[in-house]
């Protein structure tokens, strides 16, 4: 039987009831790890709100009330004895055991760190991700792997690119270990190619997810130096990759997200154009900093407006930076800043980011024009 069971709401017909099942009777429960949702509630201490109930055959099953535009990458964790407990160490072995639903009908969402991947729902009105999935008979770009100034960064070439046709506008993705090696945002990029969604663009996959992340991540002048002064000299010089500004797309995530507005905040003049995803824009916590939190969004209100094109979205999940990510909105728009700002209806969540970073590259780099929504 095909997985999970979506069925209208009869009281409101713009949300679903959508229905987790588990087969096998040979455990004392399960629990349904539905992306950020169940993190929400384990951030305030109980699962028990997504423990799912026996059914008279042996089964499992719980039933979500869900708008009909949710997409969340989701998994289940069947146990034995007592529920998962809800401290860090009990949810990391939650995650590290936790696999896909075996009925479930799209296509699963890799994981990094030997984890197992997610199974994914998008319920009818979730917005479309055309560029995702790797198409038959699309021009292949090829990847290459470097280290730049101590940096391991992977290289995204377009279909028929020759450094000598330059320049090409370049897109930099942090925690391009990620994107590249278990995404597969190659597939994307030759996607969005084809389609003369974005120009043939050199895109540099950085990685960013090993020790140095918190430090590299953190408004770090440093690091944002680095990719400005080491790393985009020497895509120009190797794969014709353009030193425009309005040509160059910094695109992060989380932490990410933080780092890619705040690159066009420093170095506009090499960075002109931001991509911002679920971006942790409380930073730093008042007691870890003593100009106080949301620190970027304050310089961005107080000082000269900076040169530079930002698209931003966040999920309307994300409890934890919702009203952070619509604060800087507000901030950029009071300022007159090029801005594309949208909420879509999910998580904290690589399902819902890697159709935002194709629409995001798009905008920036296509000729889409402007947007605030949300």
């Amino acid at each position: 039987m095909e997985t999970p069971l979506v069925a209208l709401c009869p009281d409101d017909p713009a949300y679903r009831l959508v229905t987790f099942t588990h087969h096998d009777g040979d455990c004392d429960g399960v629990l349904a790890l539905l992306h950020t949702v169940t993190d929400k509630d384990r951030h305030a201490g109980d699962l028990t709100p997504h423990l799912m109930k026996r059914r008279d055959d042996g089964g499992w099953s719980i039933t979500y009330r869900l708008r009909e535009d949710h997409r969340a990458s989701y998994q289940l964790y069947p146990f034995h004895g007592e529920a998962p407990g809800t401290t860090r160490p009990d949810w990391l072995r939650v995650l590290d055991q936790a696999r896909p639903d075996p009925y479930d009908t799209e296509p699963r969402l890799p994981a990094r760190d030997g984890r197992h991947p997610a199974s994914v729902l998008s319920l009818p009105a979730a917005p479309t991700q055309p560029y995702v999935a790797r198409r038959e008979g699309v021009p292949r770009g090829r990847t290459l792997a470097h280290t730049v100034a101590g940096r391991r960064v992977d290289v995204h070439l377009p279909a028929g690119h020759r450094a000598d046709c330059g320049p090409y506008p370049v897109a930099v993705l942090l925690d391009g270990e990620m994107w590249g090696e278990v995404l597969s945002v190659g597939d994307t990029l030759d996607n969005l190619t084809a389609d003369r969604a974005i120009p043939p663009t050199v895109t540099l996959l950085v990685h960013t997810m090993g020790p140095e992340r918190p430090d590299d991540l953190s408004c770090n002048p440093a690091f944002i130096d680095l990719l400005a002064d080491r790393l985009l000299p020497w895509a120009a010089t190797e794969f014709g990759a353009s030193g425009d500004p309005a040509a160059t797309v910094i695109a992060g995530q989380s932490a990410g997200g933080l780092t890619a507005a705040y690159a066009a905040y420093r170095r506009p003049e090499r960075f002109g154009n931001a991509l911002s995803q679920s971006g942790s824009f409380w930073w730093p916590d008042e007691t870890e900093f003593d100009a106080g939190s949301e620190w970027l969004t304050r310089r961005l209100a107080a000082e000269e407006r900076r040169q530079a094109r930002f698209w931003i979205e966040v999920g309307l999940q994300e409890w934890m930076l919702l009203a952070q990510n619509r604060h800087l909105r507000d901030v950029l728009t009071a300022r007159g800043y090029d801005l594309a700002y949208r909420e879509f209806n999910g998580g904290h969540d690589y399902a819902c980011w890697r159709g935002g970073l194709a629409d995001g590259l798009a905008h920036l780099l296509g000729s889409s024009e402007g947007m605030v929504s949300g």
